[in-house]
């Protein structure tokens, strides 16, 4: 295994989540196509998979940010809805997860102790 590379995340209204995504992570997709939508997030993949059948609570992936509470507050502003609301798991170790508005979770992770391989 090689790590993390691509998280997809499936929606029922593309246009309005690629909007969303857009704003939630502050990039403009690489890849804009009727089937599918994709962003490069420093080197990973946030997906946009249309689907009519919209589940939820099937995908827990975690985004590393660099200010935990900073980065709930603006998901939720977004209009996201609280699934865990920011808490430490151990040392400095802090985690959180939102709802987006097709009903995917998106996790946010505080780790200073992970290092990309260079």
């Amino acid at each position: 295994m090689l790590g993390l590379r691509t998280t997809v995340y499936k929606v029922s209204d593309l246009v309005a989540a690629k909007d969303w995504y857009s704003k939630a992570f502050k990039i403009e997709p690489y890849f804009d196509e009727p089937f599918y939508v994709g962003f490069n997030i420093a080197g990973y993949e946030l997906g946009l998979l249309p689907d009519e059948n919209v589940k939820g609570d099937n995908v827990l992936s975690y985004w590393g940010v660099s200010n935990i509470q900073e980065s709930f507050d603006h998901l939720i502003d977004l209009g996201a809805k609280v699934h865990e609301a920011p808490n430490n798991v151990g040392g400095e170790l802090m985690v959180a997860s939102v709802i987006d508005p097709w009903e995917n979770i998106i996790g946010i992770i505080y780790n200073p102790y992970f290092k990309l391989p260079e």
